[in-house]
């Protein structure tokens, strides 16, 4: 007479999950599980810098600013003085390509810029033109603008211009106060040309 009995299933409680089936490993072997599809690698030169513009965009806020400088360009051949200077190339870059940020609204780029100019006076009568004073002016402005809430980068360069350059204060300023008006108003019309770009300025004051 065989004693063969057929093997008993595994007893299970009510509610209990089912174990998984054997992976062919056993515990204590060592054998680690497969690991899942990793994420894509971003490129390690690629960074963390913003995506580029569309077409449309850049090419939109490229061709104002160059031709809001040629404008400056074009005034000071008319008036015989040098209007265009290094920190307006800078806010002209500003209020075009990152409208949004503070330092470009109209409040930071008018009064910041007659800041650095009044530093620029303060610190070339105190002492000599040398770069020493103008590095010294850049920081006093940076250091009013903060103050003012009037955040410009380019006025710490118009400080710098103003001691190593000595112009007339009777020229120089209303020529700079005209022309900070007149970028903030480029970028007014030229934001509201192209239906898709973002409006200037995010406020006024």
């Amino acid at each position: 007479m065989s004693t063969d009995t057929a093997p008993a299933a595994p007893r299970t409680t009510p509610g209990a999950v089912p174990a998984a089936p054997d992976s062919g490993t056993t515990p204590g072997s060592g054998s680690v599980a497969a690991p899942g599809p990793e994420a894509p690698r971003r490129p390690r030169l690629a960074g963390r810098a913003p995506a580029r513009p569309a077409p449309a965009a850049a090419v939109h806020s490229v061709s104002a600013a160059t031709a809001t400088l040629l404008g400056l360009v074009g005034l000071g051949a008319l008036l015989h003085e040098p209007v265009l200077i290094p920190p307006l190339a800078a806010s002209a870059a500003l209020v075009h390509c990152a409208p949004a940020l503070p330092l470009a609204q109209p409040r930071s780029v008018v009064v910041g810029h007659l800041l650095g100019a009044a530093a620029g006076y303060a610190v070339a009568a105190a002492a000599s033109g040398s770069a020493w004073a103008a590095a010294v002016a850049a920081g006093v402005t940076l250091a009013l603008t903060t103050l003012a809430r009037t955040p410009h980068s380019p006025a710490c360069a118009t400080a710098v211009v103003v001691v190593l350059q000595a112009p007339a204060p009777g020229r120089f300023v209303p020529l700079l106060l005209g022309s900070t008006v007149l970028l903030v108003l480029t970028a007014f019309a030229a934001s509201r040309v192209r239906r898709a770009a973002p409006k200037y300025p995010a406020y006024w004051w």
